[in-house]
């Protein structure tokens, strides 16, 4: 016995001798495996198969820097996976070692948990568990309640199941968004359906680290950091399509806190036509996107639909005879016929930079995602001076609080007046689901608003029987498994615009204050986004209580 554990010593030895002369070599350093400590998350980055086919591993990393181990640098496959490292801006430190110290890396793959194998940037989620999902749980109801039932497991192994069934769960419930906000004791699941969230499930603080850990593995984000915010990304695959998701963690006072939003195809299957738009609004939009030249402007805070509008106004006019870029901050969603460009403030590729490169690119038309600053401001205002027709967004509360924003930005009011076509303000009600919405009779005090705002309505708006009449129903939210109990289903504009017609430009160069454009506007026959909410609740498409939820009577 002793004789055999002489000879595997002295084999061992040869090897690691061996290792030494060919890390000469090969001009790296040379490392012993069985002298250092494997470490797993490190591991991760390469699977076990690819490792193992190409005699290479992980075996150590502090942040991006990587400590490598191979046994030959020059295999094709090894040098592939370098390759790929370094494109995702890793730096490697290479280390030549031995077989059988490499054999020991391999075998510390058994030791990484089942739910963390997984390939980073990617989740299947088969359509049999999509179909079975939708069968089992079937309604938000139930849903919760076998995430109740999921988070008393005690395995870790669950933790991979988990994380399937909420999104499974967030997809078909058309949820936009997961929140998972940790707190001393346990863990708080909520779920944003038609922009209102929702308590899914509390889950304990053990099984939320187990979660946190594969979303971050998924994401391709630093595991071992937990105290600075992150982003990243990565691609549900259900069989029928693709869903991009975008994940965001930071941290808080009871650990890291997971927002996790997905980027559903059909946000932008919404057409020009089924935005919600007015008759008037309609129309006239559609006349501004026949114009060669000039500005429009979609205003309202972060969520209410802005370049959605956009990007169906965009796929209107996009063709083979026009040149579109685009420049956003980030690209969500990829459209046919269009070039898109991503801000990049780290490499000077910030929209006011990235404006100016993309006019070089000779474009007819041009989106800009954001309107932050007064180069931006200024580049895309000249732009539209020249010849182009040019989209962006621009945060205020209505369409006529746009003016002196500009002013307040910077913009001088002869740029102003000549360079913007049109405003449009929006926000985004819940539509009643139709299964379930019950008609009554309005109280005393809805009667009364409704009817106030309906006298004040533009002729143009006035097209309905039923608006000259004082006796009138509307609806209200009930409740079935069809809109997961909640009244609503789905998300409709409600809208107010105006355009630079003559007399609004002469208004503009006396920089005017935000009540004059909105005398002006209204003047012009702009209906607020109240208004054009009250023909939406009297046909029945939303209700009162949810418009005032978004929109406020004074606009």
């Amino acid at each position: 016995m002793p004789k055999d554990n002489t000879l595997a010593e002295l084999r061992k030895k040869e090897e690691e001798d061996l290792a030494r002369v060919l890390a000469v070599k090969h001009g790296l350093s040379y490392l012993d495996l069985s002298h250092i400590t494997i470490d797993l998350d490190s591991l991760k980055l390469i699977p076990e198969s690819e490792a193992r086919a190409n005699s290479i591993a992980v075996v150590q990393s502090v942040g991006k820097k990587l400590q490598v181990a191979v046994t030959n640098p020059e295999r094709g496959g090894a040098k592939e996976i370098l390759e790929n490292l370094k494109r995702k801006k890793y730096e490697l430190q290479m280390f030549m070692v031995s077989p059988s110290g490499l054999e020991k890396a391999f075998a510390k793959y058994k030791e990484i948990p089942r739910f963390e194998e997984i390939k980073a940037g990617i989740i299947d989620i088969s359509p049999e568990k999509m179909s079975a999902f939708a069968k089992n749980v079937g309604s938000f109801t139930k849903f919760k309640d076998v995430i109740a039932t999921v988070a008393q497991e005690k395995e870790s192994k669950k933790a991979s199941d988990s994380l399937e069934l909420i999104l499974a769960g967030a997809l078909s419930t058309e949820a936009s968004d997961i929140h998972m906000e940790p707190s001393e004791k346990e863990t708080k699941i909520r779920l944003r359906i038609d922009g209102v969230l929702q308590d899914v499930a509390y889950i304990p603080a053990t099984l939320f680290q187990l979660l946190l850990s594969r979303i971050k593995l998924i994401s391709e984000l630093k595991l071992n950091i937990h105290d600075k915010p992150q982003d990243g990304r990565f691609t549900i695959k259900t069989g029928k399509e693709d869903v991009e998701v975008r994940t965001s963690v930071l941290p808080g006072p009871f650990g890291e806190s997971v927002v996790l939003r997905l980027l559903l195809p059909r946000t932008i299957d919404v057409t020009f036509e089924n935005l919600g738009m007015q008759p008037p609004v309609y129309n006239a939009a559609r006349q501004e996107l026949k114009k060669p030249n000039g500005m429009i402007l979609t205003t309202g805070p972060t969520g209410s639909g802005k370049t959605t509008t956009l990007y169906a106004f965009l796929k209107t006019i996009a063709s083979s005879e026009v040149k579109v870029i685009t420049i956003e901050d980030p690209i969500e969603y990829h459209l046919a016929k269009i070039t898109q460009t991503q801000v990049d403030p780290q490499k000077g590729y910030d929209f006011s930079n990235g404006l100016r490169s993309i006019l070089r690119q000779d474009p007819d038309i041009i989106l800009v995602g954001e309107i932050r600053d007064l180069a931006t401001a200024e580049i895309a205002m000249h732009a539209a001076l020249t010849g182009h027709l040019v989209f962006s967004t621009l945060h205020t509360n209505d369409a006529t609080g746009t003016i002196p924003r500009l002013i307040d930005l910077g913009v001088k009011t002869n740029i102003i007046s000549p360079a913007l076509n049109a405003v449009i303000a929006q926000r985004l009600v819940r539509l009643l689901c139709k299964e379930c919405k019950k008609e009554y009779e309005p109280s005393d005090q809805e009667k009364k608003i409704i009817l106030k705002e309906i006298q004040n309505l533009p002729p143009a708006y006035k097209t309905s029987a039923s608006l000259g009449t004082k006796k009138f129903k509307i609806w209200r939210a009930s409740g079935c498994e069809k809109c997961n109990m909640t009244g609503f289903r789905g998300r409709i504009g409600v809208f107010e615009m105006f355009l630079i017609d003559n007399e609004m430009e002469r208004l503009i160069i006396k920089n005017p204050p935000k009540s004059d454009v909105e005398e002006a506007a209204k003047k012009q026959g702009m209906a607020t986004m109240y208004q054009d909410g009250i023909l939406k609740v009297l046909a029945g498409i939303t209700s009162f209580e949810e418009l005032n939820r978004v929109v406020s009577a004074e606009g």
